[in-house]
């Protein structure tokens, strides 16, 4: 891909404000290597090589996950005088199966392929191949639990969230006050108990 059309499709995605449309309008002008039914990408700045990442379907990538499909060391083993030069520039393509969450702030290197079911937490590190049905955060991303036990975390926290607030979805990114207060309460006692 050209930089200019890269320059110009980050451009256009910044005045698209609902990542879903923003999804679509890079599927659309075929941005990615692959881009799967039921994916939504948060970021509005592209990453260099697009078309060497590969999106399966129903992958969610949150806001600030850079994949870094090169590295640019040959540019200062080129310039550092001490031979002939002539390194090439490293570059690989990054493929992330189905049913995949990546979280805030991951980088994900070149060369990796992250499986099927699989969740990334905010912060991590992506510099090897993550199997199926697992979960993987830290720098570099360790294996957490399965995903079937993430699962049952998560439906338990679901439940228990039902339960206690009365409210079984969320919607827009925005909560009442009343319900807001109600979250900061209970966050307040939990430090004071000792139960984080």
């Amino acid at each position: 891909m050209k930089d200019f059309k890269r320059l110009y499709y980050s451009a256009r995605s910044c005045l698209i404000l609902s990542s879903n449309k923003r999804t679509d309008f890079f599927r659309k002008k075929h941005v990615f290597g692959l881009l799967g039914e039921k994916c939504n990408i948060q970021d509005r700045k592209l990453p260099l090589y697009p078309n060497l990442i590969y999106l399966h379907n129903n992958v969610r990538i949150a806001a600030g996950v850079m994949f870094l499909t090169h590295d640019g060391i040959h540019r200062m083993l080129n310039n550092s005088h001490l031979d002939e030069g002539g390194y090439m520039e490293r570059m690989d393509c990054i493929e992330v199966m189905d049913n995949v969450f990546i979280g805030t702030g991951t980088h994900i290197l070149y060369g990796v392929r992250i499986g099927t079911n699989v969740i990334i937490g905010t912060g991590s590190l992506v510099n090897k191949d993550i199997p199926d049905n697992s979960v993987y955060a830290g720098v570099p991303a360790r294996y957490i639990c399965s995903f079937d036990e993430y699962m049952q975390k998560a439906r338990k926290y679901s439940e228990l969230f039902k339960n206690k607030y009365g409210i079984t979805k969320f919607s827009g990114g925005v909560i009442d006050d009343k319900f807001a207060a109600s979250l900061y309460e209970d966050f307040c006692k939990k430090r004071q108990s000792g139960n984080k």
